[in-house]
């Protein structure tokens, strides 16, 4: 999940900051119910040794972002991105692309990681005017450019209110988020893709809003029924919903290291029937972080995973096996 940079502290992780958030598929699985602390002690020593630098592990609530905007109305998942990026009106592929597209990586504009230098002025207009390479919906394309122009998007939908200010009120405020740091430009824009930084309890807030559907701590954030909209994976990538990944190809998927596919360039990656691990259940959803730092968020188990760290070689698959007790 998340397209996030390098750690700056062993205590915080960089998270993906979004208005459209926090999916899962239900799907039961038949894994043991409790997870167990001698098994979370083996995957905590794995990740050490990987330079992993926390875990936080919760099960039953004990210890061991769009959506919102969608609710008020701004817009609907499948509207058209020019009706309010109305200069791509005349490009007949940008004037196809839909809000979800875009939330999903698949609306064929280019994924321009350039937009995450903190030279660019002016990151909203940059990713307006990308160029397109596919036709929307035809392939997945990593990179900050989706969300930047989700960005712009929602700005203009609010008509002179505050991006940073709606996020805060509507999402990061209600989770007890504070003094986040938005990584502006010179025009005030978010970066959305890099994110802010979290403590792992801080990250496990945003796994606490998978779990309860949409509700924390008995506050409904997001509608159940508006995540539901969102459980999907695209045909491009069943691997990968609205801004989180997927494991909903398990236990038959192909196994894969998602960061190294990544790194391909977007023609040569295949992401139809892979999983990130077929021992976890397949309601499991992630959020990828760089440097293997991640959010595993897994309903049919009511668990929560936090790992951070920095280093390489680090196989989620074999964390995970650890962790639930399926390595020998």
């Amino acid at each position: 999940m998340l397209q996030a940079g390098s750690l700056r502290s062993p205590n915080t992780m960089h998270a993906r900051w979004i208005i459209a958030v926090f999916l899962l598929v239900i799907t039961p699985a038949p894994l043991n119910a409790e997870i167990h602390p001698a098994d979370c002690a083996r995957a905590a020593k794995y990740s050490e040794r990987k330079r992993g630098s926390a875990i936080l592990v919760m099960q039953n609530g004990r210890t061991i972002f769009a959506l919102a905007a969608l609710q008020e109305g701004l817009f609907g998942l499948d509207d058209r991105a020019s009706d309010t990026i109305t200069e791509w009106k005349n490009d007949p592929r940008k004037a196809q692309i839909t809000i979800r597209q875009l939330l999903s990586q698949i609306d064929g504009i280019e994924g321009a990681s350039r937009l995450q230098r903190s030279t660019v002025r002016d990151r909203n207009a940059m990713a307006i005017g990308l160029p397109s390479v596919a036709e929307p919906g035809s392939a997945f394309i990593y990179g900050p450019s989706h969300l930047q122009i989700f960005s712009e998007l929602l700005r203009r939908k609010l008509r002179g209110r505050s991006v940073i200010a709606y996020f805060e009120a509507h999402v990061a405020g209600r989770l007890g988020l504070r003094s986040l740091n938005y990584k502006k430009d010179a025009r005030g824009n978010p970066l959305p893709a890099t994110g802010f930084e979290l403590t792992a309890r801080e990250w496990a807030r945003l796994g606490e809003l998978v779990l309860g559907n949409g509700n924390y701590h008995g506050r409904q954030i997001v509608p159940a029924n508006l995540l539901r909209e969102a459980f999907i994976g695209s045909q491009a990538n069943p691997a990968y919903g609205l801004t989180f990944w997927l494991n909903q190809q398990a236990p038959n998927g192909r196994e894969v290291d998602m960061e190294r596919i990544l790194d391909l360039p977007w023609q040569n990656a295949e992401w139809r029937g892979v999983c990130i691990c077929k021992d976890a259940p397949a309601d499991m959803v992630v959020g990828l972080g760089s440097h293997y730092e991640r959010l595993f968020a897994m309903p049919s188990l009511k668990a929560i995973i936090v790992r951070q760290g920095s280093g390489e070689n680090f196989s989620d698959a074999q964390f995970l096996r650890l962790v639930l007790g399926r390595v020998q």
